[in-house]
């Protein structure tokens, strides 16, 4: 076996869900590496921040520092090239036809996860943790947990290695997902991801606000508005 089931690389986008799970994984792995993908999204900001929310998180604890390895950022604007899509295009925000926001980027997360895996599998790492999740958001296909089972085994089969993809976020609401990275990281790592992370769909850093930056309209900035309000009120 080439890889070790005590190390893990975790898709890291620079948004309030992946950096928790960073902090996740820093608690229950030994190393813990790093990847994302730039695939022309409209809000790039979140790949611009993610040395600094690595820099901090690095800073909460010796043991956290010691753990985290290297972070990779891999090139696919070829799926941007060929997504036509409200994440890849000035476009407005709207239901599709199908019941799917156009913020859906077809097969993203089976690209990301694809790439992912060669990465593990060169690097040693047992385990790939995303922060999926198909409890309060839109539905989209490819973060649904039986995606997640579906492409744990091909990337088995297809490497010949036992994979796992963790989930820690899969049945949370973003109120607990705050909850979360408390518990985890305390009062320093809520205040990371309210101020260094970036979810708002239209790029919009603007202002701090207590839940954090964004343009506070865009579904992904509702969501994130909602949760911090159900948190700061527990």
């Amino acid at each position: 076996m080439i890889t070790d089931d005590k190390k893990a690389l975790v898709l890291f986008s620079g948004g309030q869900d992946s950096a928790t799970c960073v902090a996740w994984a820093l608690e229950n792995f030994s190393h813990v590496e790093t990847i994302g993908f730039d695939y022309g999204q409209r809000h790039l900001i979140e790949m611009d921040m993610r040395p600094t929310i690595l820099d901090a998180v690095r800073n909460i604890s010796p043991l956290w520092d010691d753990r985290l390895g290297e972070d990779h950022v891999l090139d696919l604007n070829v799926l941007g090239d060929i997504s036509d899509t409200a994440l890849t295009s000035k476009t407005e925000i709207v239901l599709a036809e199908n019941g799917l926001p156009n913020t859906f980027v077809p097969g993203r997360n089976l690209v990301f996860l694809n790439f992912a895996g060669i990465v593990a599998y060169r690097r040693g790492l047992g385990h790939i943790v995303g922060g999926m999740c198909e409890t309060d958001f839109s539905g989209y296909p490819d973060c649904r947990n039986e995606t997640m089972k579906a492409m744990a085994k091909a990337l088995g089969l297809g490497m010949d290695e036992p994979f796992v993809i963790d989930t820690p976020l899969m049945w949370m609401d973003k109120s607990e997902t705050w909850a979360l990275a408390e518990s985890l990281g305390g009062e320093a790592l809520v205040n990371i991801i309210r101020s260094d992370t970036h979810t708002c769909y239209l790029g919009e850093r603007g202002d701090l606000h207590d839940w954090g930056h964004g343009c506070g309209t865009c579904p992904a900035c509702e969501l994130r508005i909602k949760g911090w309000i159900s948190y700061a009120a527990a």
